[in-house]
């Protein structure tokens, strides 16, 4: 992206539709930080056009994301970022987790990555989990 955003990409290419990518990169962006509450995302068709992608597409990841409770939308404002207080996740959200992140990781393996690469990449990102 551009005017001073943090840097979203998304992979056309891929089977996972470009919304999701987009809420997940979005997603990953909000949980690390790089955006404070009452920051405004870009407008829509303005990070469509940095993407490649539909105004849609961009207009259904800012719904997801509102829904989540990260952003407050209104016509006019734009997408803001809302502060989203800590919630507490339930014994079925922590085992969907883990079931979700064993299969990334064994994905990973049979795409060729060595094991202890993704052990090393699994570390780095539980440390930067930690470090907030």
């Amino acid at each position: 992206m551009t005017h001073g955003v943090p840097v979203l990409r998304i992979d056309l290419g891929s089977d996972r539709p470009a919304y999701e990518q987009i809420v997940g990169g979005l997603r990953a962006l909000l949980v690390a930080g790089e955006f404070a509450s009452g920051d405004r995302l870009p407008p829509v068709r303005q990070l469509a056009i940095d993407l490649g992608v539909h105004h849609n597409t961009v207009a259904e990841s800012y719904r997801v994301l509102e829904q989540e409770g990260w952003l407050d939308l209104s016509r006019g404002r734009g997408a803001i970022v809302r502060r989203r207080p800590e919630r507490k996740a339930s014994p079925a959200a922590k085992q969907e987790f883990s079931r979700r992140l064993e299969e990334l990781a064994a994905k990973a393996i049979a795409d060729g990555l060595p094991r202890a690469s993704v052990a090393e990449q699994l570390k780095a990102l539980a440390g930067r989990l930690t470090e907030t």
